[in-house]
């Protein structure tokens, strides 16, 4: 990629330079650089240098993106505004209106420019949402998940033009390609979007056989969804642009992924933290012992301590859910059931009758 040339330099202005003279250097830079005002010979090279020169403008001519540009030069720029962020706010119209260039704007090179965010958000395609059922535990730790969805996709055939490959459009004759007509009434005046070509400037005479003209297809797709760590039930992940391709190369749609965490049998969620039950023999409590547990990362061992009652609830530090939005993990409880026989053998009840007769003395 060429390395750009200094915003400065491409103006013939100098670091010092006030807002007035940046101006009117880009407006002369402009008339001579237009597309439109040179031979076909020199059309792609106008068209760059235009869009050069735009660019320039666009920064100095905006006392914060100068001073950025100041600071830190192109990469201040670069690292900080996209490509639509660049031009927005940047009023270009009041630099011509006094030069005889009434339809100047309604080029194509300044729509590509000036107007491409706002005709990207009035195109936009269409939000989808998609409901996803995952276990406990892809919730706990979170995973990769593939999904399949059919929307829209820019057209192969076309790249999005919806005219036929090797054609071109034309400008629209009753705007004369302003995408806008301008109704008087007495002393009053309105604009709207041209009914011909509702708004683009373009007519399309040959449209793309592929989409029909419209510059999107219906396609199945293959989405793979991160789920993070930490999701619950009601979760949204928004997936930027895997909506529905906008019309007329309009700005995609974005994909919401929109969680439904399944119930788990043994291990039961509240907010980060897992509880479960297990049981375990009189003896057992009575004594103590070592018993398995079950946690989302399979079976550990866990003491129960002599004398440990029903009910007790014991806590497993670190064995919950990943916190979401911040670092850490929650714990698990384990509740004590302990089991009282129902079936003692003759012996058995020989024992306990020998146990009770010590306990009373």
């Amino acid at each position: 990629m060429a390395q750009k040339r200094d915003y400065y330099e491409v103006l013939g202005v100098s670091k010092t330079a006030s807002t007035e003279e940046i101006k009117e250097s880009y407006r002369k830079l402009a008339l001579q650089w237009h597309p439109d005002r040179v031979g076909l010979s020199r059309k792609k090279e106008a068209e760059e240098k235009f869009k050069e020169i735009s660019e320039a403008y666009a920064v100095l001519s905006d006392e914060n993106k100068r001073a950025q540009y100041d600071q830190f030069g192109h990469a201040g720029i670069d690292s900080r505004y996209t490509r639509e962020d660049l031009f927005r706010g940047v009023d270009f119209g009041d630099l011509f209106e006094n030069f005889g260039f009434g339809d100047f704007f309604g080029d194509s090179i300044f729509r590509d420019f000036f107007g491409a965010r706002r005709e990207r958000i009035r195109n936009k395609g269409q939000d989808l949402e998609y409901h996803l059922r995952i276990s406990l535990r892809d919730a706990a730790f979170g995973r990769e998940i593939p999904i399949n969805i059919s929307h829209h996709e820019i057209c192969p055939t076309c790249k999005g033009e919806g005219m036929k490959p090797g054609t071109r459009k034309k400008a629209c004759t009753q705007c004369r390609g302003a995408g806008e007509v301008r109704y008087s009434q007495g002393f009053f005046s309105i604009s709207q979007p041209c009914p011909r070509c509702h708004g683009s400037g373009e007519i399309i005479e040959s449209p793309c056989p592929e989409c029909r003209g419209e510059g999107r297809v219906r396609k199945a797709h293959k989405i793979l969804v991160k789920i993070p760590p930490g999701v619950n039930t009601g979760s949204v992940l928004k997936l930027r642009e895997e909506g529905e391709a906008g019309i007329k190369k309009g700005a995609p749609g974005d994909l919401y992924v929109v969680i439904e965490v399944e119930q788990d049998s043994i291990l039961k969620r509240n907010e980060d933290d897992i509880y479960c039950d297990i049981s375990i023999i009189f003896v057992h409590a009575a004594l103590g012992a070592e018993v398995t547990v079950p946690t989302l990362e399979g079976d550990v061992k866990m003491k129960i301590p002599p004398g440990t009652q029903n009910g007790k609830l014991f806590r497993l530090r670190g064995k919950g859910i990943f916190h979401l939005q911040y670092g850490g993990r929650g714990d698990e409880y384990v509740r004590v059931n302990v089991q009282v026989p129902t079936d003692l053998s003759a012996r058995e009840k020989e024992l306990l009758l020998e146990f009770s007769r010590l306990r009373e003395k």
